[in-house]
């Protein structure tokens, strides 16, 4: 009779040890139900958002009706032109000159300080560049 060849070893195991047996406890594992849960449909497509059309002209406000300048109390009302008489130069309401905010003596110390204190940054960042510098090159 032939002999039968050993079954291959798996790799690192030792030669005629045997897997191990599965465990049986004896307890049967409870199949586990499915649950199905309604889910809203899925939207196909975002809504179309309509756009307003542009006026007659483009999108620079010419249009063909002449526009009508909004009169201020602030500014003054000429009135019409004579006919007739030679034109008079049109007169420009003053400039209104808006008041600049005005630097109070507290932000002044703090940009002041501001300032010193880059200065010492600056001045501390060179002086341990020579440092290490220095102590490279020794």
């Amino acid at each position: 009779m032939a002999d039968i060849p050993p079954n291959n070893p798996t790799p690192g195991a030792p030669i005629g040890a045997e897997p191990p047996m599965k465990k049986t406890t004896g307890k049967v594992q409870p199949k586990k139900e499915t649950v199905r849960i309604n889910l809203p449909p899925k939207p196909t497509a975002a809504p179309t958002i309509k756009l307003p059309t542009l006026p007659p002209g483009g999108p620079t406000g010419a249009s063909s009706a002449p526009i009508q300048p909004i009169r201020t109390a602030a500014a003054p009302v000429a009135p019409p032109p004579q006919r007739g008489a030679a034109p008079v130069a049109a007169q420009r309401p003053a400039p209104v000159i808006a008041a600049a905010p005005t630097v109070s003596g507290f932000d002044k110390i703090l940009a002041l300080a501001a300032c010193v204190l880059a200065l010492a940054a600056v001045g501390t960042t060179v002086w341990m560049m020579l440092i290490l510098n220095g102590a490279l090159n020794q």
